[in-house]
C-alpha cells in the first residue's frame, strides 16, 4: 500500500495538506504477497509473483499504514497487473526493485474540475524502479512484513 506524490499529467495538488498518506488523494493497494529470499554470497534477490495492484482516488485524505485496508478506498481508477515476476535486489542497507505491470482497466475520473483517465496518462502500463528500506517496520495485524519504499514509473506505450 502507499500514495503518490506525483502523477505527471495531473495538474491538481494530489494532498489536501501537508504531504502524508494521511492527506493523500491517490493511493494504491497490492495484493498481499510473499518474497522469499535466494542468498548468493553478498547478493540477495527476491522473487515476487505476478500480482494486481489498484489505483484510488479519495475524496479526502485518510488513509493510515496502520490499516492497510484503507488505502483501497474511493474511486478506483485504475487496475494494474505486474506482468512478470519481481525481482527484489539487497544491496547493503537498501533493496531495489524493478517490474513492468500493464493498465488492465481504467476509470475515468475528476480532479479539480478536470477530467483525466489513466488511459490518456499511462498508455498501456508503467515500468516502476524503486528503493526499499532492508530494516521491515512493524507491520500491522494480519500482515508478516513491511517494510517503507519510494518508487518512480515511466509510461510503457
Amino acid at each position: 500500500v502507499g500514495y503518490f506524490l506525483h502523477v505527471q499529467g495531473i495538474t491538481h495538488e494530489l494532498f489536501t495538506g501537508a504531504i502524508s498518506e494521511e492527506t493523500a488523494l491517490l493511493t494504491f493497494s497490492a495484493e498481499p504477497f510473499d518474497s522469499p529470499p535466494i542468498d548468493n554470497g553478498g547478493l540477495s534477490i527476491g522473487i515476487d509473483p505476478r500480482g494486481v495492484f489498484r489505483l484510488y482516488l479519495r475524496e479526502s485524505g485518510g488513509a493510515s499504514f496502520e490499516d492497510p485496508t484503507s488505502f483501497a478506498i474511493g474511486q478506483c481508477i485504475g487496475t494494474f497487473e505486474r506482468v512478470s515476476m519481481v525481482p527484489k535486489v539487497k544491496i547493503g542497507a537498501v533493496l531495489m526493485n524493478v517490474f513492468t505491470a500493464r493498465l488492465v482497466s481504467s476509470e475515468p475520473f475528476v480532479m479539480g474540475g478536470v477530467a483525466y483517465d489513466l488511459r490518456d496518462i499511462v498508455g498501456a502500463g508503467i515500468t516502476q524502479w524503486g528503493t526499499a528500506a532492508t530494516e521491515p517496520l512493524m507491520p500491522p495485524f494480519g500482515y508478516s512484513a513491511m517494510v517503507p519504499f519510494v518508487g518512480s514509473a515511466i509510461r510503457t506505450g
